[in-house]
């Protein structure tokens, strides 16, 4: 059974073309600006048997065109890799273009079976710098760089996506020191700058948490436009998601 925490379907923003979007429980990073802590738990969500997923997958390719297919999000997918394994692998006989959209921050046999099963892998780098990457989610960002390590040695394309976080992931220098560290890499396809929002604040108080990041603007253009130069000094696909 997959733990399934919602869907979106036509989804635009998780990969290319149209997409279903299926957003599964539980998370091992505690983001500061997570938009979705109520994924964050490893109990709750919807049991789902792997056959039903594979059901509405087709129900809905006649939409897909050629770019669009299935992501897989959350949460943290990868948490569920060994279900995901054979859930792609169905999806894949079936001829659906499948995205994992993932914190890379579990690298083991089973997650490397399920990022060869995918087509497209869209990689959360949080902060290159690690104390900033450990201050913004509680965790380290060692196996994420590793992640991405390994989909360069496999050929697996991969979207790098980044929070743009005022204060906390807007430094230029981590910025340039993420550009130098990737730009070498053949399968970085794009880069994503993903616009700070607090859409999710109002989620935090029902679960009896407090939002940390209270008083923190979102992005304005003038910020924006400064990362997106910063990162284009390093890479050719840059866009403001």
């Amino acid at each position: 059974m997959i733990q399934v925490h919602s869907y979106e379907s036509l989804g635009t923003y998780d990969g290319p073309g149209l997409r279903l979007v299926v957003f599964l429980q539980g998370c091992n990073f505690k983001c500061l600006y997570c938009a979705n802590p109520d994924t964050i738990s490893v109990t709750g969500g919807t049991p789902t048997d792997e056959n039903e997923i594979v059901r509405m997958t087709l129900n809905e390719r006649p939409f897909f065109g050629k770019k669009g297919g299935i992501t897989f999000s959350g949460g943290e997918p990868t948490l569920q890799a060994e279900q995901l394994v054979s859930l792609c692998q169905k999806l894949k006989d079936a001829g659906i273009h499948i995205c994992i959209d993932t914190n890379g921050s579990i690298l083991n046999e089973t997650t490397k079976q399920l990022f060869r099963l995918a087509d497209l892998i869209l990689l959360d780098v949080k902060e290159f710098n690690l104390e900033h990457h450990r201050r913004i989610t509680g965790r380290s960002n060692e196996t994420t760089l590793a992640t991405a390590a390994y989909l360069e040695e496999i050929q697996k394309p991969f979207w790098l996506r980044y929070v743009l976080v005022p204060g906390y992931t807007d430094f230029a220098d981590d910025i340039k020191s993420l550009g130098k560290h990737f730009a070498s890499y053949r399968q970085l396809q794009r880069v994503e700058i993903l616009p700070y929002h607090t859409l999710g604040k109002h989620k935090y108080e029902p679960l009896g948490l407090t939002y940390q990041l209270e008083g923190v603007k979102e992005n304005t253009h003038e910020q924006l436009q400064k990362a997106q130069q910063l990162f284009s000094d390093y890479f050719k696909e840059v866009y403001i998601n």
